[in-house]
């Protein structure tokens, strides 16, 4: 079965709206990370392409390695062209918006957030400056300021053909959709399937692909979940398990060559979320023995080598 990276199969519902298209364009608008929880990573694993905007610096940089073919926005979208306070959640970047009171929300989950401005483009602005003229998909995440976005579209020149925008509130799963639905519908789109946590829309002029994006949502078990397969190294039904076992063990097997930074990287990377600040690497000689230590089961220093 394919497999789907969202939380709530709308990667795999657009698929059946649009068709099975070999080549297509996107506009992943509060497009996080670019492999879990994304909903645009199954067109681009099929080749097609698109604009990703991310305000997150660390999330929008990711996209550069993974997926280099995608224009990445690292900014806001919204209402206006100009500067914004963007609000961003520590640990929980899904929390992270332009709405303030959302954000304080976090707060429930034990995170807090910390306030700068930022750019912003609108919608129409953002197409304009990548020469946009066929948008097969719009997705709209941005925590309660889906408003913003869509009312900064110019809609005569800009009409992607299914929008699924996130319409409950962060945290709370409140509806949230009667702030911007109507405007929407005004433009000529028509609803389509609310998924418990997203609503989509088909403009007026794809009756085809109104008719084959389902109503109600697909069966769970018509795809395999990201939640599903978990961690590469630790189950052997990923997809990228016997990958991960292989650069597992090469990885062990360098350590001693590694520098003393990269060390202290890994390690901060590698370090339980309440593990004591200020953690760091002694590049020392004993240091360097435990590194061989962890290193000889794997460089071929240890006879018996499991």
């Amino acid at each position: 079965m394919p497999l789907s990276y969202t939380q709530n199969m709308e990667d795999y519902h657009l698929w059946l709206a649009l068709g099975g298209k070999q080549a297509g364009f996107y506009i992943d608008v509060g497009a996080g990370h670019p492999v879990a929880d994304n909903v645009s990573l199954w067109f681009y694993e099929r080749g097609w392409r698109g604009i990703v905007a991310e305000p997150q610096a660390d999330l929008a940089r990711l996209y550069g390695f993974v997926r280099p073919d995608d224009i990445v926005h690292e900014g806001l979208v919204g209402r206006r062209t100009g500067e914004a306070e963007f609000y961003q959640v520590d640990r929980l970047h899904g929390f992270s918006t332009t709405v303030k009171t959302f954000a304080e929300g976090a707060r429930d989950f034990g995170a807090e957030h910390r306030a700068f401005p930022m750019p912003m483009l609108t919608l129409a602005d953002l197409c304009a400056r990548h020469g946009v003229t066929d948008i097969d998909f719009l997705k709209i995440y941005v925590e309660g300021a889906e408003a913003d976005v869509l009312a900064g579209n110019d809609w005569a020149r800009y009409r992607p053909k299914v929008i699924v925008a996130e319409a409950v509130s962060p945290g709370k799963g409140e509806p949230v959709w009667q702030e911007w639905e109507t405007d929407l519908l005004a433009q000529g789109y028509r609803f389509r399937l609310f998924d418990t946590l997203n609503r989509f829309y088909v403009a007026q002029e794809h009756p085809e692909i109104f008719e084959r994006l389902p109503a109600e949502r697909a069966p769970w078990d018509a795809v395999t979940h990201m939640y599903e397969i978990g961690r590469a190294p630790q189950n052997a039904l990923h997809p990228d398990h016997p990958l991960a076992n292989q650069l597992s063990r090469g990885l062990w097997a360098l350590l001693p060559e590694l520098d003393g930074a990269l060390v202290e990287e890994l390690m901060r990377r590698g370090a339980a979320p309440d593990a004591e600040a200020g953690l760091r690497w002694k590049d020392d000689r004993e240091g360097r023995i435990r590194l061989a230590r962890i290193a000889c089961g794997y460089d071929g220093g240890q006879i018996h080598d499991d």
